[in-house]
């Protein structure tokens, strides 16, 4: 072929195809051989692909883990120069953890790029020349919008919990992995973000309720549906055409796996707890000030924290309801100091004047008090 045609065929003068027939011998049937051959190769291949897919799985995760890393350690130096002198042994530990996982990355890219290398000098064999045409389900779902603005997440997040609220449910609460894996089965339209996020406040409000079993269960499960969406943005896959492939390692107790599994789900305990905590703090002062805005005086101010600044003698009086001994406490007060007392007390609704000139005739006598 001419230069001119603009294809360049030499590519392809060099091709070695590896073929198990290649090799007989006169004291073995020439089939069983090719048989046992066969598999053997197939065999290697499959070792070499899972080898693969456990490389890129290890550097996703790693990746994922440096960014959270240096996300703390963003916050905890900006912490610092606020003058939080308290986060200096945290930002130590968080600045040696960001190291060692940037040396992680860099160790695991270059074990890829070896195998990248090694995949490239495999030769051809009669089940890797060609492949089929459709080796995978396409499903036709709508595109979703480059950009989606926060309103619109958040109401589609709430219209889809309403919707699946008693199956994301049942999911939370399914014990063995092969149920786990059946029910996504059934379901695949829980495979999606909406039901991670769903499963975390499900365990916020068991552990809210006091409920920690059920709490570190739904955790688990939390954790299953996030592992599966963070392993379907690494192979850059519908997350309900890969689900099958995570439970797949499960079961293979591949150890690497497992470990950053129970890692991470021990830190979204950890989460859970802390928030809840938090929740629990925060409700209990919302209830004190709920309570103290219900006993707030007419004049806007509270009686508890008026009596406790009001003088001995008139706490007394208050105390046993004499309203001369008030009037006497008053009396003896300048004049400025017991009107302020006075009015304070009618604010917060500790004494209420008998009449409208009740208010006029306390001051008068308060008068008189501080004239003798």
């Amino acid at each position: 072929m001419s230069a001119a045609a603009g294809i360049d065929y030499s590519a392809w003068d060099h091709i070695y195809v590896s073929d198990d027939e290649d090799v007989t011998h006169p004291y073995v049937d020439t089939p069983s051989l090719f048989r046992m051959r066969h598999r053997a190769r197939l065999e290697r291949t499959a070792d070499f692909q899972q080898r693969g897919e456990d490389l890129e799985w290890n550097v996703s995760e790693c990746r994922r883990r440096l960014e959270e890393a240096e996300e703390r350690l963003a916050q905890l130096q900006d912490g610092r120069r606020d003058g939080d002198e308290d986060a200096g042994a945290e930002l130590r530990k968080v600045q040696a953890e960001v190291k060692a996982l940037k040396k992680d990355v860099k160790s695991l890219e270059k074990m890829m790029e070896e195998y990248r290398r090694e995949e490239r000098k495999v030769p051809w064999d009669v089940d890797s020349i060609s492949k089929e045409g459709f080796s995978k389900s396409v499903l036709n779902v709508q595109p979703a919008a480059e950009e989606e603005t926060r309103g619109g997440k958040v109401q589609k997040h709430k219209t889809f919990v309403e919707k699946y609220a008693e199956e994301i449910k049942h999911f939370g609460l399914t014990r063995r992995c092969d149920d786990s894996q059946k029910y996504l089965s059934d379901n695949p339209h829980l495979v999606c973000e909406e039901t991670a996020n769903c499963l975390v406040v499900l365990c916020l409000d068991f552990e809210m309720d006091e409920k920690h079993a059920a709490m570190e269960h739904v955790a688990h499960q939390a954790l299953v549906m996030q592992f599966i969406l963070d392993l379907a943005r690494a192979l850059e896959v519908d997350p309900r055409g890969c689900f099958r492939r995570f439970f797949s390692k499960m079961k293979a107790a591949e150890a690497s796996y497992q470990d950053a599994f129970h890692r991470e789900l021990e830190l979204l305990k950890g989460r859970v707890r802390d928030c809840a905590r938090l929740r629990k703090v925060d409700a209990a002062k919302e209830a004190q000030e709920d309570q103290r805005r219900g006993r707030l005086g007419p004049g806007g101010l509270d009686p508890v924290e008026v009596y406790e600044s009001l003088p001995k003698e008139i706490q007394k009086s208050f105390d046993e309801k004499n309203v001369g001994m008030l009037q006497e406490a008053i009396s003896k007060m300048h004049t400025e100091e017991g009107k302020y007392y006075l009015h304070r007390c009618i604010d917060s609704g500790l004494w209420v004047p008998d009449s409208v000139g009740g208010d006029e005739g306390d001051e008068e006598e308060v008068d008189e008090g501080d004239d003798s």
